[in-house]
């Protein structure tokens, strides 16, 4: 079965977190959860374990790619609104071939518990592959900033040159935002919990043993238990989604300072395997980057999105629940892509040290007018003014005949040296590094 983007999934690197989402992977894990849910009646004692064995048999039969018909089950899911009713009717009607009772199957449930948990199964698979890559992509910005811890670059505000800095340390900032995103991507995901409530939340179905089985649920799903059942209270959802949104935030920042450096006029940089144009054949294109920061740049719609459904009504939402499936696996889907697209352009990313010394130098030292001002102020009053004017008329800082008055030729060009002019550029670097997980790698 296809993803959802069988087109436009490898462009935005989505192919292998599309993998655990697409609608054979809704399938998989609707079922798992059915199986699961049998299994959780025969460990506290209140199904036959042959019947449960059953059920898992015949889930993990229908699983299978060809198992059952996806286009008739999402035409039969239209009438209730969801693929849980005509599925489980399926899967009581395969065990029931086998003398197994039809109570055995989605006991005390209702449709979004099976739902809300298939969610987290889908969640935690998917999320995993998400991790992964962006914790390759904090490792390889990692390794470029130990690399470049005092490769001197201009750091710029506003679009504008303002003092000197290091490629280390801006890495350094790729890499704390990335690691900061993956350390609550993975408080997420490890703290994913059943849902488990029956048709009003309050398992009456099941009482009194609704509470025993809903644990055992969530022990068999791998998921954490739930304290009470979160049918309308989405803060679940709401924390994967903005965790997701961050993901995408961390990964869309080093994604366009990569995009803007690889440009011809700055050309401080350039992927390994920078894309073409169907055009121009001189084009070197950061086409990873690119697609990093345009998958990401779709998450924030998605995390309003679920952030405005939070407002479940009583016990069951009439839409809002709904509204929530494709937005969170779009979400998954589009922060995996991100995070893969970003981790393929970080490694072995070719950084051009010779243009940024270039690109220190093209103001004729102006860069250092900071420097300038604070020595000259030593000697003059008017120390700022004179600076101020020399940048005004595009004098170089070291050939300014009012500066040379003040300061000696050997000194102005130690001031105008950007490698002199660092701050602790280094040491945040040293630093930064020494507070990942085992030391400066992951």
């Amino acid at each position: 079965m296809p993803t959802r983007g069988a087109l436009f999934d490898p462009v935005f690197g989505a192919t292998r977190v599309s993998e655990h989402l697409s609608d054979q992977a809704w399938v998989t894990a609707l079922l798992d959860v059915e199986a699961a849910l049998s299994c959780a009646m025969a460990t506290v004692g209140l199904a036959d374990g042959e019947h449960c064995a059953a059920v898992a048999t015949a889930a993990a039969e229908l699983s299978q790619p060809g198992g059952l018909d996806i286009v008739a089950l999402g035409r039969a899911s239209a009438t209730g609104g969801n693929p849980v009713i005509p599925l489980v009717k399926m899967l009581r009607e395969r065990v029931g071939q086998e003398g197994v009772p039809a109570s055995v199957v989605h006991p005390g449930a209702t449709s979004q518990d099976i739902m809300d948990c298939a969610l987290m199964l889908l969640t935690r698979r998917a999320g995993t592959v998400v991790l992964a890559d962006l914790t390759r992509a904090a490792d390889s910005a990692a390794h470029l900033a130990r690399i470049h811890r005092s490769t001197p670059m201009v750091a710029r505000t506003l679009g504008q040159q303002a003092l000197p800095t290091t490629f280390g340390l801006l890495a350094s900032s790729w890499f704390t935002a990335l690691d900061a995103a993956a350390i609550r991507l993975e408080i997420v995901l490890s703290t994913l919990p059943v849902q488990f409530g029956g048709a009003a939340g309050t398992l009456a179905a099941l009482y009194p043993d609704g509470l025993r089985i809903a644990d055992a649920l969530a022990d068999e799903l791998g998921l954490a238990r739930q304290v009470t059942p979160w049918h309308t209270d989405r803060v679940t959802i709401a924390e994967l989604a903005t965790t997701l949104g961050i993901v995408a935030g961390a990964v869309s920042k080093p994604a366009t300072d990569i995009t803007v450096m690889a440009s011809t006029e700055l050309s401080e940089v350039a992927e390994s395997a920078p894309g073409g144009s169907s055009a121009m054949p001189h084009k070197q294109n950061p086409v990873a980057a690119i697609t990093a920061r345009a998958a990401a740049r779709r998450t924030p719609a998605l995390v309003a999105t679920a952030l405005s459904n939070m407002d479940h009504e009583f016990a069951r939402a009439a839409g809002p629940w709904h509204a929530e499936w494709e937005t969170v696996t779009d979400l998954l889907r589009l922060a995996g892509g991100a995070a893969h697209q970003l981790s393929v352009s970080l490694t072995g990313l070719q950084v051009h040290t010779e243009s940024m010394a270039r690109n220190l130098d093209i103001t004729g030292g102006l860069i250092l007018a900071e420097r300038v001002t604070k020595a000259l102020s030593a000697h003059t009053d008017r120390a700022r003014d004179i600076v101020t004017a020399a940048a005004t008329s595009g004098t170089r800082l070291d050939r300014d005949p009012a500066i040379a008055e003040h300061l000696s030729e050997t000194e102005i060009a130690e001031l105008v040296d950007p490698a002199h002019y660092l701050g602790h550029a280094t040491d945040l670097v040293d630093r930064a590094l020494a507070e990942r997980p085992t030391g400066g790698s992951r």
